[in-house]
């Protein structure tokens, strides 16, 4: 008779995870919320360290750094639970206070969420000082360089780096700039694919939720509108795709960092103001599927990346995505397979990319492709080597 061989059972641990959740807006705290609930689901016991003051408001150019419980809402689901609010960017006594917790609370390992400069004295102090307790760090990388560079960014940077035990990269890009610059080496775990914000819509229903025509080839550019990601691309692609597809229309959603008015003033000047729709607002979680599941294609038209949170919105929507060469973006969207990669950001690549996506009918067999892609990007992996600091 043959034994039957089972994994040995996960021994749980105690594990802190530092950086913005709910309320806090933002992909950041959007992954900070989704691997605390992979952790509960693995049967750690997760503790969230988060910000009371995450950015002072001189120096954030939007709306809003919060966002209500309606806004995170998806139906079947309750809000994630906010985490400790004790950290402020700017105050080294709250750094201290958040190690203290942290230690006081017994936890065996330390996650440590890196995308900015600005933030690495707070991490880096934190780090430091639960280490000479015997704890074991663990950074997850999510820009190893910043977007927006400013002086001081490379030795920032290091500091926190040098206060990691493990880091975790969320793309072989990541890893490249952190072997090369940082000379760090780093594990990659893909980023995973943002799977939370509900099902998929039928198309549809998704547009007329929005007030989209039903017959429409809908384009989407998501999320906050920040110059490296290259709207104004985008918008000068606008007449040669709507020459060719005059039923075209792009839709705009999300909350713009600086003024708004010279997008709106290129629109109009270019002519194409019947053919882009704006919608300068943050969206809410329980609107994100309508976006996603009415659109035929996303378009990423960025000046320069690591990854992209909204591209793995995208996978787990099926909705392929257009995108440039730049950063880890290739390594999310496979050219011809789960999107169309084109090699710079320039506006008539980026209008030839759309035209040939629509003219050649490549939306269905590119979803096909994303259902298959997307497997191996979870949460599970992340959590798994995580478990192995």
């Amino acid at each position: 008779m043959e034994r039957e061989v089972t994994d040995p059972p996960r021994s749980s641990k105690r594990i802190a995870l530092v950086g913005p959740s709910f309320p806090h807006r933002g992909g950041i705290a959007h992954f900070v919320d989704r691997l605390t609930a992979e952790m509960a689901a693995a049967g750690h016991e997760p503790v969230v360290v988060s910000f009371r003051r995450l950015y002072p408001d001189l120096l954030f150019p939007g709306k809003s750094q919060f966002e209500e419980t309606s806004e995170r809402s998806v139906p079947g689901q309750a809000p994630p639970t906010p985490g400790l609010p004790i950290l402020d960017s700017l105050n080294p006594f709250t750094w201290r206070r958040a190690a203290l917790e942290i230690i006081d609370r017994q936890c065996e390992i330390v996650v440590l969420n890196h995308w900015l400069p600005f933030f690495a004295p707070a991490l880096g102090a934190i780090a430091r000082r639960v280490r000479k307790k015997g704890l074991r760090t663990v950074l997850v990388v999510h820009n190893a360089l910043p977007h927006e560079r400013r002086p001081g960014d490379i030795w920032l940077t290091r500091f926190v780096l040098n206060a990691g035990d493990k880091l975790i990269s969320l793309s072989e890009e990541v890893r490249r700039q952190l072997s090369s610059v940082f000379k760090r080496d780093s594990v990659v775990v893909p980023h995973p694919v943002y799977d939370h914000f509900g099902e998929v819509v039928e198309p549809s229903r998704a547009r007329d939720e929005l007030g989209l025509p039903p017959d429409a080839k809908a384009i989407l550019f998501f999320g906050f509108v920040r110059r490296y990601k290259g709207l104004d691309i985008l918008l000068e692609a606008m007449p040669e795709i709507v020459r060719q597809l005059p039923d075209a229309l792009l839709l705009v959603a999300g909350e713009f960092y600086k003024d708004a008015a010279p997008y709106h003033e290129l629109v109009d000047r270019l002519g194409v103001s019947q053919n882009v729709r704006f919608e300068d607002r943050y969206i809410a979680t329980e609107q994100v599927p309508f976006y996603f599941s009415a659109a035929d294609v996303v378009v990423q038209p960025y000046r320069s990346a690591t990854q992209s949170g909204v591209a793995q919105i995208a996978l787990h929507y099926a909705c392929p995505v257009i995108t440039t060469d730049v950063g880890g973006l290739s390594e999310i969207v496979h050219d011809g397979e789960t999107g169309i990669v084109v090699p710079a950001p320039d506006s008539k690549l980026i209008g030839e990319a759309v035209v040939r996506f629509f003219k050649d009918g490549l939306g269905d067999r590119m979803s096909s492709s994303i259902a298959t892609f997307r497997q191996g990007r979870s949460w599970e992996s992340l959590v798994a080597e995580i478990e192995t600091a």
